[in-house]
């Protein structure tokens, strides 16, 4: 089932907004032009990545200062686990997720 975010015309570079679906809140960026999502909560102690920091591609936690690569996922620091990402769906002029 197709769960809509975002109307595509106002995924400018810079934006970010939070999202509940099914329990779990989300966190729409657009990096470089491009619409990443993630779970919003850091996977080293669980703080909301919506104040986190963003420098180029690399998204800063506010609480630990741990950083991660939003092209991969993956931890700046050797054994941090990555980032939950999710797969966007796109549907007519919106951006959302299959649930």
């Amino acid at each position: 089932m197709f769960v809509p975010l975002e109307r595509l015309i106002n995924l400018e570079e810079g934006y970010r907004r939070t999202f509940r679906v099914n329990g779990q809140t989300l966190l729409l960026l657009v990096v470089d032009n491009r619409p990443v999502l993630i779970e919003d909560r850091c996977p080293h102690q669980g703080a909301p990545l919506s104040a986190a920091t963003l420098e180029g591609d690399v998204l800063r936690c506010p609480r630990h200062g741990l950083a991660f690569s939003l092209s991969s996922g993956r931890a700046v620091q050797a054994g941090c686990p990555g980032l939950n990402m999710f797969r966007l769906a796109y549907e007519g002029d919106r951006v959302g997720i299959d649930v």
